[in-house]
């Protein structure tokens, strides 16, 4: 997994980038190896309830990382970067996090968003949003994805996860970093069952 550039972070083990977890696993290989594990496991099981809102959001991170982390669910404390690019500071999470919901629920969660490739705009520049935000300290790709399934088979548009091509989605989630959303919008494209 990439690592993310962080200021001292007090959830790592001394001296290490290593998250402090439940299994007290302190080598990054066997630490990602255990929270995929733990992921899968929780990812057969159905996703909590909730109003497709922050507090929701929250509550499905925790679902999927309780089994590893103490603060599954909270939203991060430190300022971190991947390649350079800052993420949203800590103290306007909350802030952007319930801006971006309520404009999601305010565009009914993209249902009746009208064909795909109005959807996959939408989606696209939502998940981009959601990315740049990045509210926690480690988890935030599955959690987008997640989401984006949701609204995907909300809008009608179910996501076949055989689809995702991992480096092509990285490279898109990148790329719309910096405003470019095309990449993003093919990538949701591609993943929805012919």
């Amino acid at each position: 997994m990439s690592r993310y550039d962080a200021a001292d972070d007090p959830l790592c083990y001394s001296g290490t980038t290593v998250l402090r977890n439940k299994a007290d696993l302190t080598g990054q290989d066997e630490l990602d190896q255990f929270e995929q594990l733990m992921f899968l496991s929780r990812a057969e099981e159905p996703l909590p309830d909730g109003a497709l809102d922050y507090a929701h959001y929250r509550a499905i991170h925790h679902h999927f990382f309780q089994d590893v982390y103490d603060w599954a669910g909270e939203p991060r404390q430190i300022r971190t970067a991947k390649g350079g690019n800052w993420f949203c500071f800590p103290e306007y999470i909350e802030r952007e996090m319930e801006k971006l919901f309520a404009a999601l629920a305010a565009e009914h969660h993209l249902m009746g968003a009208g064909g795909i490739t109005v959807f996959a705009a939408r989606a696209a520049h939502y998940i981009a949003e959601l990315n740049a935000i990045h509210p926690f300290r480690e988890g935030n790709g599955r959690c987008q994805l997640t989401l984006l399934s949701i609204l995907m088979d909300l809008a009608g548009f179910p996501m076949e996860e055989e689809r995702i091509d991992p480096k092509s989605f990285m490279r898109a989630m990148v790329t719309s970093f910096g405003g470019d959303l095309g990449l993003l919008e093919r990538a949701i494209i591609g993943m929805v069952k012919p």
